[in-house]
């Protein structure tokens, strides 16, 4: 299923069952797994592997050079698993340095002209949408979802099931299970409703209800915060994780 006005290179690997449209171009180091499908006008370039079952739809860029000015040759990667969607002018590239590598999960869904740049790490089933940006050296946890037009700033962490506003200027962490909006982003309350529908319990709910009010609304230093939930609130993975998050941030946390 493969279109005659699409150039592949004769040392690219197409798994079975994919389908490539018309007028695409797949590099010589890339990779794509089983049943993935390019519908037009798609460029996949650069050292690229793709899991299984990734649809790619017209105009995105996967796998080309990163814009990162201190690239200096080699063969840096992009690695992206299986099951993920890239609408329309999507924009991932590769890491920077030789052996250095774009990572992306699976289920992840990018709507139209979202960008990963070089050296992210991101997970499971997060949603970027459209025009939302991350700068180098992110890392994205799983189920986060960025809004339309969302900025994230250089080597910033998007915390777990955490939710970002549209327009939002991200400078430091956003931390997990939280909603984060405005510029600059600030933390406004726990992401309720996303964690609803993702089936948390009412005691974590709960807890971490405790543990927002306790780190943004009681004045305390971030370290005196973090013992009092751990003093008060009950060891649920979700507060553990949390503690962690803030404990581990390198550029604060918004």
């Amino acid at each position: 299923m493969i279109h005659p006005s699409s150039i592949i290179h004769p040392s690219a690997k197409i798994g079975s069952g994919c389908e490539v449209g018309p007028f695409c171009v797949i590099g010589e180091h890339v990779t794509l797994g089983e049943k993935c499908r390019l519908h037009a006008h798609v460029v996949i370039d650069g050292h690229t592997r793709l899991g299984c079952g990734n649809e790619i739809f017209p105009f995105v860029a996967l796998g080309t050079k990163t814009q990162d000015l201190k690239y200096s040759g080699g063969n840096p990667r992009l690695e992206i698993g299986d099951n993920n969607v890239f609408r329309e002018g999507v924009t991932v590239h590769c890491g920077t340095n030789d052996g250095e590598a774009t990572v992306i999960g699976s289920h992840n869904l990018f709507i139209i002209q979202s960008h990963v740049a070089h050296d992210c790490i991101l997970g499971n089933h997060i949603i970027l949408s459209g025009y939302a940006g991350l700068a180098g050296h992110c890392v994205v946890e799983d189920h986060a979802i960025l809004a339309g037009y969302a900025a994230v700033h250089q080597f910033c962490r998007i915390g777990k099931f955490s939710l970002i506003g549209g327009c939002s200027k991200i400078v430091q962490d956003v931390p997990p299970y939280m909603i984060v909006e405005g510029n600059p982003g600030a933390t406004r309350t726990i992401n309720k409703i996303g964690l609803e529908r993702a089936g948390f319990s009412n005691e974590a709910q709960t807890a971490l209800r405790a543990a927002y009010k306790i780190l943004f609304r009681e004045g305390l230093a971030i370290p005196n915060a973090l013992t009092q939930i751990e003093a008060e609130l009950p060891p649920l993975p979700e507060v553990k994780h949390l503690v962690e998050f803030f404990r581990t941030s390198k550029r604060g946390v918004c």
